[in-house]
């Protein structure tokens, strides 16, 4: 018999006139069991949760964002070979961000636009599978306007649909005696995406790299790389790779770094329950 059953034993199977003794120890006994399950419990329940979070932020979003400081990227093409030989890297992906006004015959509202290249996009972010209508490489297919991709919650607010065309109004036009003009361009929505997070799927729309271009008034280049890596939690190490590689005059984060706020406080949150739950189990261990 191991000690610690023999200990057990000693303490749960008492003598006749000590069964009030007894019957304390097994309500301890239960209690810090009862105490360690929630524990357990708790934080299996909420480590999922942090997960689950964290791969619907990053299944929208690169694991690797490079940029210029101060400029451009003016050789996309290049820099994605480069990045695609260092190890760990998955693949890489050009960009361009924009901020617009989209508008329809039934409303208007504010978005932020993402030009990419679908050819490569999809190697390096999940959007493919939330596409609910429609397929992202079609946004260089079609004819006449231009594509676009918008989020299911703002399709909703436009009222619009697969197949629909909408307006987008960027002040980013030529200037004119009258002052700086604004760009409009008007698309065809040809799909629909919903990644389940609402700040994504009410402001954010897909539109190919030339379009981002003539909205934005970029004559050539991007506005960085996005990078996917093989192993999510070697993103930091990966990135220190590509910063040495590229060297000073680039801007390498990866994902902890840029939602670094958003799980700090979800550490936070989780150091806090363990400490709460480890008192209570405290508390009954000393009963």
């Amino acid at each position: 018999m191991s000690f610690e059953w023999f200990v057990s034993r000693r303490y749960l199977r008492a003598k006749r006139k000590q069964k009030f003794v007894s019957l304390i120890s097994l309500i301890s006994v239960i209690g810090v069991a009862v105490g360690v399950l929630a524990l357990i419990v708790v934080l299996a329940v909420y480590t999922g949760f942090t997960e689950g979070l964290r791969n619907q932020i990053i299944g929208i979003n690169a694991h690797i964002l490079v940029q210029r400081y101060g400029a451009n990227i003016d050789n996309p093409d290049e820099l994605v070979r480069r990045l695609e030989t260092i190890k760990g890297v998955a693949a890489a992906a050009p960009y361009i961000y924009g901020q617009a006004l989209i508008t329809s015959n039934h409303g208007s509202t504010g978005v932020v636009l993402r030009g990419i290249d679908p050819r490569s996009a999809e190697r390096v972010i999940n959007i493919g599978k939330d596409m609910k209508t429609g397929r992202l490489k079609n946004l260089d297919r079609t004819k006449g306007s231009p594509g676009i991709v918008l989020g299911r919650e703002l399709a909703r607010q436009l009222g619009v649909g697969r197949g629909s065309r909408i307006r987008l109004i960027s002040p980013n036009g030529p200037l004119s005696p009258m002052g700086i003009l604004p760009m409009i361009r008007t698309c065809k929505v040809i799909g629909i995406f919903e990644t389940g997070m609402f700040e994504y799927d009410s402001t954010l729309a897909f539109i190919s790299l030339n379009t981002a271009r003539s909205l934005t008034g970029m004559t050539r280049g991007v506005d960085g790389l996005e990078v996917r890596v093989t192993d999510i939690d070697q993103a930091g190490s990966i990135a220190a790779k590509i910063r040495k590689q590229l060297g000073r005059g680039y801007s390498v984060r990866d994902w902890m770094q840029i939602n670094r706020n958003l799980f700090a406080a979800l550490k936070l949150e989780k150091t806090g329950i363990f400490i709460a739950l480890d008192l209570i189990i405290l508390v009954a261990a000393l009963n």
